[in-house]
């Protein structure tokens, strides 16, 4: 059997994983395994799934007709990206060799793909949480997200944390919902010239950081959260993801009658209707809604807008370069809707063009189903998911170019 660094094989980690010798989490997912018996199905069922999806090679989100090639080539964007080299190379030098050993993947390796929104009681998750670090540990971490995201991304980051708090707290401490239940993984080693990237994975955040020079691909990004605005306990008045919420229902408004009829792919929304979450690296999606090519200049500026709210979690610079590849498409980007459109409608929205793929989703309650009636959506449980279509999620079309220039 091989061996890669930064990985060990699966039939060896699931039997480390039982020895205990991974660390507390590995005896915390024994602990619930055997406390809730009822999970074992879920995980079961998950693991299959993602085996399945990482047996097909990696296209990417595309059309039905194919990938479009030579959207995303190796260039200078003029922004730096040494603030993040220096602050993951700050971050991997507290951690032990042990955790150094969970927590270092090659590059190419499929731990890019292993991700997932579920809570930590169904998935394992690979890395270091915060839960388990030092405190030195922890700021070093949370310094690598802070030197790769915006302000915005950093408050958003920090208060979808702050959700699965409250959660526990409205679960009377289960303890697969934490606010430190975050884990860090690194692929590749930082710098300056070689292509390397980290993840930070947990419940209701999933964020994959692709660098390469001074290039950036931060997607697929998952965010969301349940209960979304926080009305008891710790984190009372804590709130996500509403600007984004009523940005995309202030676009549909404005989108007269006619544009509304076109964009509108169902007008009541009973059911989760997220299409690009995890194990959909390779989901074929065509383009639905209204092509934004026949908006009128203020309507554009609308949908940039609208765009913007999700790539302004880069960092600034980052983001604005991000926004130039938008800005080029801008034309052949489409906008469709689900549900009502009344400020008490659940409802879905999706972005998708040649380089981005946005959806904002009002899901069914799941961790707190006091909230509304089981099984039908409701506006306090959301799921955004954000992806850059044709190849480039994971960074892996520049990666591809890389290693073709650059053989290893």
């Amino acid at each position: 059997m091989e061996y890669r660094k930064g990985r060990l094989p699966r039939v060896s980690r699931r039997a480390a994983v039982l020895a205990g010798v991974l660390g507390a989490w590995g005896l915390v997912a024994l602990a619930q395994t055997r406390v809730e018996p009822r999970l074992l199905n879920a995980k079961k069922g998950l693991a299959e799934a993602q085996q399945a999806a990482l047996a097909v090679p990696f296209a990417g989100v595309r059309l039905a007709d194919g990938r479009r090639e030579g959207l995303f080539p190796i260039r200078a964007t003029g922004v730096s990206t040494e603030p993040i080299r220096a602050a993951a190379t700050a971050f991997l030098a507290t951690l032990t060799p042990a955790q150094v050993i969970r927590t270092v993947f090659a590059i190419d390796d499929s731990e890019w793909q292993r991700w997932s929104n579920v809570d930590n009681g169904i998935y394992v998750r690979q890395g270091v949480s915060l839960r388990e670090m030092t405190e030195a540990q922890r700021v070093a971490g949370m310094a690598l997200v802070r030197a790769s995201l915006s302000a915005k991304g950093l408050a958003l980051t920090e208060a979808i944390m702050k959700t699965d708090q409250t959660l526990r707290e409205i679960n009377r401490d289960v303890d697969r919902f934490d606010e430190q239940l975050y884990f860090f993984t690194l692929l590749g080693q930082p710098s300056a010239t070689e292509p390397w990237g980290w993840q930070f994975e947990g419940h209701h955040l999933v964020i994959n950081y692709f660098v390469l020079g001074d290039q950036v691909v931060m997607t697929p990004l998952f965010v969301g959260g349940e209960p979304v605005v926080a009305t008891t306990g710790k984190y009372a008045g804590n709130a996500i993801l509403q600007v984004e919420q009523d940005a995309g229902l202030a676009f549909m408004r404005a989108l007269d009658p006619a544009q509304q009829g076109t964009a509108t792919l169902a007008r009541e929304k009973t059911r989760d209707d997220l299409q690009a979450g995890m194990n959909q690296d390779n989901l074929v999606l065509a383009y639905q809604g209204i092509r934004a090519g026949g908006f009128s200049p203020a309507l554009k500026t609308r949908l940039r807008g609208l765009i913007a709210l999700y790539v302004d979690n880069l960092r600034d610079d980052q983001a604005r370069v991000r926004m130039q590849e938008v800005d080029a498409h801008l034309d052949e980007t489409w906008f469709a809707w689900t549900g009502g459109t009344t400020d008490a409608d659940p409802f879905y929205y999706r972005i998708h063009s040649p380089v981005v793929l946005i959806e904002f989703d009002h899901q069914r309650p799941v961790g707190t189903t006091s909230i509304n009636t089981p099984g039908r959506p409701t506006k306090a449980h959301i799921h955004v998911i954000v992806r850059t279509p044709n190849g480039n999620d994971y960074g892996k079309d520049l990666l591809r170019q890389h290693l073709a220039a650059h053989p290893h």
